[in-house]
Parts: C-alpha cells; structure tokens; sequence
C-alpha cells in the first residue's frame, strides 16, 4: 500500500520520527479559569475582532457552557489559550471544536452553526500558530472532532435494547460538515478524539475519508480512543487491540488514548496498544488524575506529577505524541514538555504500515 501523500502537515511525520511531540492540554480547564457568565457567553461586553454585537442577547436558551459558542463570542479568549499553549512549548494545538457538531449542537438548539463554529474555531488556532511557528519548531493546528453525546452502539432505553438515539448516517453527515469546515478554517491534521463508541468514530473516519475523496486533500490523521474503567474497554465493549484492528484500515499517522483514567491506570492500556500499533506512532494525553471537585483545576494532579509519569511512558518506549486532557494547564503542559525533551522518540517496528516495503 502505498503512503499518503499528504497536502498539509508534511512535516510531521518526519517530525515524529526524530523527536517525541507535545500536544496542548485541556480547552475546558482553561475556559473555567475565566469565569465567563451567562451573558458573556452571549459576547456582552466583548467589542474586539469578530465582536457580535447583540446577536446572541435574546437567545432562547441558557448557553453558559456551550464552550464552542465562544469561538465566535469571545474570540479573544479562545486565541488567549491557544496562546497559552503554544508559550509552553506545544506543537500540536487542537481547535475547540470537541462539541462542535450539529448533533452534540443540538442540545443548545444551535445546531446550524456548527459549520461557523468549526471555520471560526480552526482559523483562531491557524492564527495562533502561525504567530508562534519558526522553521526550527513548526507548529500545527489539529482539528478536533469529539464523540458527540450520543451513541451509535448502545442504547440509551435499558427496557429496550435495540433502541438508538442517533444512526451511523446521521453521524456521517455531521462529522462531514464539521471535518470540511476545520480543513477550510486551516487545519494541518485532523483528529477524532475521546472515542467511546468505535461505531461513532467509523462514522467519523468515513465522513473523513468521503471528504479528502471529494477535495483532493488528505491530512495526517490522529485516532485517540478512550478506556472507560478498569475493565480495560471502550464504553462500546471492546478491548485497545479490538479497537485498534476496528480503525487502522483509516490509515492514521497515529493512534492513542485520551481522557478518562489518568496517566496512573492508563498505562496498561497503552503499554497494550504500542504492543499492537508497533508500526504506527502513538498518542497520549491522559487527564490530570481522577476528578477532585475540591482542586483548582477540578482534578488530583499537579504538572510535576503527570509529567513525571508521562516521562515514564517514554522512558518505557511507549509513546510518540503526549500532552494532556482534563484538569492540565500550561504548566501541564510546559512540565510534560520539559520532562520528555530529553527523551527518544519510540522508534516504529516495521515503519508504518501504509509504506511500501524496501
């Protein structure tokens, strides 16, 4: 099989060959640290570039919450944290697109504005990077694609277990409007993220792949599953291999795990899928700990302790890409960055899979 030509993001599979590469930390953290109100959301008070003026003042539904909103409300926050990262040392900054769909939208009966979330959200990101990029240290914008609230595999009704809330279609159609939009906004990678449900993520790879079909463009691409408890599965039921083997015919520059257990319980599962993706890198960005409601950042971790256990797992040869997920912060982020540098990259067994052989 022959290896993607890629029409953005060149550089980074070279990248990672040489080096481990750092990831931005948390959207949700941060935007807390503001502590934006209801009409803030809204955009009151904010006059700047893109300011909206009133035209969210008189919407129908409280809308504190909706993070993906303020990339068209308050821009300037948004690029202030994408700014935060990116002084630290991040080389990939995902745009806050995680609930940027028009299914997750849709609980905020916002559902046509996923597309302007999506063009907004990639070219504060663009911006960002392009501010802060030198030929030494490139930086790039990955296009986040969340899992949406809704679930393909499961039904939501106990009483019914055939039941579905959403289908793979539906699904499709939403992630294709959203992946068009990010690439159209300045996207370099694309993403799809905290994977708890493997039919909602196949929905999401092929809307992806429809599109670089239609467009011409092809961009690197990141998987990155989530283990949901100790029982070592996704919330859909299957194992990290079975998940692996679910997505790798998407072809990704690199497949990981995000979220939920903290780098502490994470590291079986990781340690499990570098064993079963030996020829394709490897992501990681774990949350700061388990949730801690009494903590600043509403989790147990301080940056030296998440970036002294993900400076474990590349002792260990594990990873290739690390940053964090809920709960880290810059200071994560610069501790993870600092704690890793030192480090080689986890080299790939066979080079990935999609090249040809010698």
């Amino acid at each position: 099989m022959k290896k993607p030509l890629y029409t953005r993001g060149q550089q980074l599979p070279g990248i990672l060959e040489q080096r481990i590469v750092i990831l931005d930390g948390a959207m949700g953290t941060m935007i807390q640290r503001f502590k934006l109100s209801e009409a803030q959301y809204r955009g009151a008070g904010y006059t700047g570039p893109g300011s909206q003026g009133e035209r969210f003042k008189d919407f129908h539904k409280d809308i504190k919450g909706n993070n993906e909103l303020l990339s068209i409300t308050r821009p300037d926050v948004i690029q202030d944290i994408h700014e935060s990262y990116l002084a630290a040392g991040a080389d990939l900054i995902e745009t806050n697109t995680f609930g940027a769909t028009s299914v997750a939208q849709a609980d905020y009966d916002m559902a046509e504005l996923a597309v302007e979330m999506n063009l907004a959200s990639a070219r504060i990101a663009r911006a960002a990077c392009d501010k802060y990029s030198t030929p030494e240290k490139p930086r790039f914008v990955v296009g986040a694609l969340g899992p949406t609230p809704k679930t393909a595999s499961i039904s939501p009704d106990v009483n019914d277990p055939g039941a579905r809330n959403t289908s793979f279609e539906a699904l499709r159609q939403a992630y294709y409007e959203q992946t068009q939009a990010l690439v159209e906004g300045g996207s370099d990678v694309l993403l799809v993220e905290t994977i708890f449900d493997t039919l909602n993520a196949k929905a999401a790879l092929f809307a992806i792949d429809e599109y670089f079909d239609h467009s011409g463009e092809r961009l690197p691409l990141i998987i990155s599953g989530t283990v949901t408890d100790a029982s070592g599965r996704i919330l859909s039921g299957q194992t990290v291999t079975a998940f692996w083997h679910s997505v790798r015919h998407a072809e990704p520059l690199a497949v990981g795990l995000n979220c939920a257990l903290g780098a502490t319980l994470m590291r079986p599962y990781i340690q499990e899928l570098a064993r079963a993706a030996s020829d394709t890198f490897i992501s990681c960005y774990p949350n700061a700990g388990l949730p801690n409601p009494m903590s600043d950042t509403g989790f147990d971790e301080t940056p030296d302790v998440t970036s002294r256990l993900l400076r474990e797992f590349a002792a260990e040869g594990l990873v290739n890409i690390v940053g964090g997920c809920c709960g880290t912060t810059p200071e994560h982020i610069g501790a993870i960055g600092d704690a890793v540098h030192p480090l080689a990259a986890r080299a790939l067994k066979r080079g990935p899979f999609y090249r040809e052989a010698a």
